[in-house]
């Protein structure tokens, strides 16, 4: 009876350790590493972002989402239908636990911002839908 008691209790310290030292490798601590950047080019805005603590994860969806104005030469709006709400989303892959990544959107207008007009983006935001982690990019 003593070595069944000896053999159980054994038995289930090695069971509380393994348990106590994996559970922090299942937990993610979802975070961007520093701030994302962002740069436009015409119609086109392009942001680099990376991610760190995504655990165990394979994939991460990440959203860029916003609105774009088509401006004149004297700083105004020429229409009021020349606003437009752009989004795009792309699935990311993740690499210990972390996800270095670019994505791209388009802002398209009916009609078309074309010169002597430029594209002025007024709000965008990078969304991680499977963390729902957030950063606005321009407010």
């Amino acid at each position: 009876m003593r070595r069944l008691l000896t053999f159980a209790g054994a038995f289930l310290s090695v069971l509380f350790a393994t348990l106590a030292f994996a559970l922090p490798s299942w937990a993610g601590s979802p975070h961007f590493v520093g701030t994302p950047t962002f740069t436009v080019s015409g119609s086109t805005l392009t942001v680099h972002a990376k991610e760190a603590g995504l655990g165990n994860e394979t994939q991460i969806v990440a959203l860029l989402s916003g609105t774009a104005s088509c401006i004149n030469g004297g700083g105004n709006h020429p229409k009021a239908v020349n606003k437009t709400s752009f989004s795009t989303s792309s699935t990311k892959p993740v690499q210990n636990g972390m996800a270095d990544y670019t994505l791209l959107a388009t802002a398209t207008f009916s009609p078309s911002c074309s010169p002597p007009m430029t594209v002025q983006f007024t709000s965008a935001t990078l969304t991680d839908t499977t963390n729902n982690l957030s950063v606005t990019l321009i407010p």
